[in-house]
Formats: C-alpha cells, structure tokens, sequence
C-alpha cells in the first residue's frame, strides 16, 4: 500500500504480475492525481488517514508512507494513524516512513512503543538533508505458557 501514493510512481516501480499496490490519495492532498493513478493501469482510492481504512485486519505486506504524517500533522493525532497501519499491516509486515525529521523523530517513539523494530536512515541525499526514513518491521507476537 502507498498511503500517499502521488503519481503512483511507488507501484509502477514495484510493478510484477505477482503483486499488487493500493494507491491512496489523502482527502487533504493539494492535488487530486488518482486520475493519472487509474491513467497509469493502477488502482487507487481517496482516504482520510484520520478515519480507518476499510479493509480486513492484517491484510499488507508493506505500507509506503512518504510525508503522510506532515500532511496530516495539524489534523488528528500519529497514534491513530500509526494504530491504523498496524491494524491493517500483517505480523512481520514492514512500513517505509518518508518524513521530515522534527516529524520522524515523533514517530519513532510511538512506532517503539508500539514495539516494531525500527531503524532510521538518512536521506539517499545525504545526511544533511532535512528529510530522513524510517524501516520499520511489525513483530510476531506469540504466548508462551510459562508453567511447562
């Protein structure tokens, strides 16, 4: 999924007869491009990020996110938006977070809450780039029965 999917770039890039990508364009965007999405031979839809998504729980792989958190920054909370990609990202799922830094650094710590393991990476720019990544992979929880 690419929750804020642009042109649709991220999924021509991953283009295979064996995967598919939701591109999602913001409700808030300044532009509405899921013309060009659907121009392309991609699918997409429109998505507040501050409402759920309507699909089924555990349902992606991968979540891109490039500058969803600054557009929504001053609109609803991170925690709902990141308690929504971990709802819909399967166990062992992983989310690539584009984001300026001030924005990223708020998100790491509720991502380590939230326990997924996290790394943070510098712009393909360099590091002093005002824009950073973050890697993040969603844990497999198991209970273990601690009296055997």
């Amino acid at each position: 999924m690419d929750m804020n999917a642009g042109l649709g770039s991220f999924a021509a890039a991953l283009e295979s007869t064996k995967l598919w990508v939701m591109n999602v364009v913001p409700t808030i965007a300044d532009t509405s491009t899921l013309g060009v999405i659907y121009e392309r031979g991609l699918i997409g839809m429109y998505h507040d990020w501050c409402e759920g998504f309507s699909t089924y729980p555990r349902t992606y792989d991968l979540i891109h996110a490039n500058a969803i958190f600054s557009l929504y920054e001053n609109k609803c909370k991170f925690e709902d938006i990141l308690l929504e990609m971990d709802r819909i990202l399967r166990p062992e799922g992983a989310v690539i977070i584009r984001d300026k830094v001030d924005v990223l650094v708020k998100v790491d710590k509720i991502i380590k809450a939230m326990r997924w393991d996290t790394r943070l990476a510098d712009h393909e720019g360099g590091p002093h780039v005002p824009e950073k990544i973050i890697y993040a992979v969603k844990k497999y929880w198991i209970i273990t029965d601690k009296s055997s």
